[in-house]
C-alpha cells in the first residue's frame, strides 16, 4: 500500500452536480423570493410598514438565485 501514488483530490466537474439537487435549491430560492415579494405587497396594501428583515431576506434570496442562474465565466479570458 505504501507504493501507491498519492494524488491530490480534485473537486468534481460542475457538470456532474446532481441536477435534481440543483433544481430543488433553485425552486426553494424562487419560492422564498416569491413569498417575500407577496408578503411585502400584502403588508403594503394593508397600510403597514414592511419590516427591514423581509426586505433583507428577499434581497438575499434574489441575489443567491441570480448567482446560481448566471452563466459561468469563460475560461482563458
Amino acid at each position: 500500500m505504501a507504493d501507491r501514488d498519492i494524488r491530490a483530490v480534485e473537486p468534481p466537474p460542475a457538470q456532474s452536480v446532481d441536477p435534481l439537487l440543483y433544481r430543488m435549491v433553485v425552486g426553494a430560492l424562487g419560492l422564498a423570493l416569491l413569498l417575500m415579494v407577496l408578503g411585502g405587497l400584502i403588508l403594503s396594501g394593508l397600510g403597514q410598514e414592511i419590516p427591514d428583515g423581509l426586505i433583507a431576506l428577499g434581497a438575499a434570496s434574489g441575489g443567491a438565485l441570480g448567482g446560481l442562474l448566471a452563466p459561468a465565466p469563460a475560461q482563458g479570458r
